[in-house]
């Protein structure tokens, strides 16, 4: 599969698809979510579950995932710090990178051999499953045909598509008559989307998808560090260059605004019925917590990454976008700019205290 291979959209048509939800009428939505990977999926997920007078959730889909991504370069920043530093650029960047979470681990009395949260992607993608079926009970809602397995792994090439039930969910909702696009939240990997687009080109035409990754598209910093993206980069590139209508929402330094401390989590969160309850304990038990050798909560937050997802569907306002050229990933996982790039829609700006005033609200609905 090559870039030829994929349908052309003319630009008027493009930026149509682009346009910010409006009207009355509920928004088209499939969930593709790791969800058991932290605990912004769930905090997301709910606040979807909770909206559906303004989403119509037509699936919720198990992603892949998993941290054996960063066993061998953790050893090699390890091993590079105690052998006396960094003896090029490339050795001072991967110390930068990781340079805190060993001290965190260290500062814990953690190992890196005591860390167990490097499972392969397809334990990942299961308990991500799993997950999803959690946060429905807590919710009292009913998942019956609207949550799939996705891909077990990753794509192998640019080209291979991975087949899964969360897959052909997605092309059967894409190919529904329909005057709404079908937007395709992705909160994790590409695999699925990637593996859908690959399967399917012609869907290009019908789907929206929405990604919150990394840095900006004119930030020159390396992607080093976006776990969405570094998992399956096959993907990610498919994505940027298919020519999907994209909306790209970046998590540095956007959705990493989207942070909230344990106060607050005890005033607004826990005792607003079992999904409350059940996010303060994701909150007060966050395995990444562990994973880092980050310890106590006194003067901390934590990041609820992907809010800004279902924020921008919800209301566009929370998330202000605007029209720009979709960039090239390179090999050192910078974006590039190439002319001749179609159109996509990048978040330029965030409204955090306008997400969590309705995630609260609602929350505060499930109290009884």
């Amino acid at each position: 599969m090559t870039i030829a291979d994929f349908p052309t959209i003319d630009e008027e048509e493009r930026q149509r698809m682009l346009a910010p939800p409006a009207g009355d009428s509920p928004v088209r939505v499939i969930i593709d979510t790791d969800a058991a990977n932290e605990i912004d999926d769930q905090f997301a997920l709910a606040w979807a579950l909770l909206s559906q007078d303004r989403l119509q959730i037509e699936g919720v889909c198990a992603e892949p995932f998993s941290f054996a991504i960063h066993r061998e370069e953790l050893e090699d920043a390890q091993a590079i710090i105690q052998r006396g530093g960094p003896r090029d650029a490339q050795e001072a960047r991967l110390v930068e990178r990781l340079g805190p979470w060993l001290r965190g681990l260290e500062d814990a009395g953690v190992s890196l051999a005591e860390i167990h949260h490097f499972e392969p992607p397809d334990v990942g993608m299961e308990r991500s499953y799993e997950e999803i079926l959690r946060v429905y009970d807590k919710l009292n809602l009913d998942p019956q045909g609207l949550v799939f397995r996705g891909s077990p792994g990753y794509l192998p090439s640019l080209e291979e598509p991975i087949p899964s039930p969360a897959a052909e969910r997605i092309i059967e909702c894409a190919r529904r008559e329909s005057d709404r696009p079908l937007y395709i939240v992705a909160m994790g990997c590409l695999t699925n989307v990637a593996s859908v687009l690959l399967m399917e080109p012609e869907i290009v035409r019908n789907v929206v998808v929405l990604w919150t990754a990394g840095f900006g598209s004119e930030s020159q910093r390396p992607n080093d560090d976006a776990f969405n993206l570094i998992q399956d980069l096959a993907a990610a590139r498919v994505l940027f260059d298919c020519g999907v209508p994209l909306v790209y929402l970046p998590g540095f330094h956007l959705g990493a605004q989207l942070r909230l401390s344990l106060p607050e989590m005890e005033a607004w969160v826990r005792g607003k019925g079992a999904i409350g309850d059940y996010l303060y304990w994701l909150y007060t038990h966050n395995p990444i917590r562990q994973q880092r050798g980050v310890s106590g909560h006194f003067g901390r937050t934590w990041v609820i990454w992907d809010l800004i997802d279902i924020a921008w569907l919800l209301n566009p306002a929370w998330v202000p976008t605007e029209l720009r050229p979709t960039p090239v990933l390179d090999d050192e996982l910078v974006w590039r700019q190439t002319p001749g790039r179609p159109l996509m829609r990048e978040a330029y700006d965030i409204d955090r205290d306008g997400i969590f005033r309705d995630l609260l609200s609602k929350l505060e609905g499930k109290t009884v």
